[in-house]
């Protein structure tokens, strides 16, 4: 359950963290998470946490923030923002509308065909 909490909040604050301009992320990880920080948001989660949780979290969380505190320190303002590390592409083909089968075209492979449709076996009795 703590684990859980712990990466939700890791989720959360690495997801604000990155989408806010440098000048403001200064001003955001200046603060450190306090108990009654940590007790709100499993409160939120609908969590029950021990004392010795809520401390451990606690100092998780701020050590967290201080990490964060070390990525303030690198220049990232001429790099553009990701959604990925590495540059993804799809490996489908594109989507392309072809020209249909003909109606002769398609029945002439089938196994068995009347005038019209295709013949299967009956599968319900």
């Amino acid at each position: 359950m703590v684990k859980a909490l712990e990466r939700i909040i890791t989720k959360l604050v690495t997801f604000c963290y990155f989408r806010v301009p440098q000048s403001i992320r200064i001003k955001i990880i200046s603060m450190s998470v306090t108990k009654k920080d940590v007790e709100y948001v499993a409160n939120l989660a609908r969590l029950s946490l021990t004392e010795g949780e809520v401390t451990q979290i606690q100092g998780d969380m701020n050590k967290i923030i201080e990490y964060m505190d070390q990525l303030n320190e690198v220049n990232t303002e001429d790099v553009q923002p990701l959604e990925h590390v590495t540059e993804l592409t799809s490996p489908f083909r594109k989507d392309e509308a072809l020209k249909p089968l003909d109606h002769e075209e398609a029945l002439k492979n089938a196994p068995d065909a009347d005038t019209d449709y295709f013949r299967v076996p009956k599968v319900i009795e």
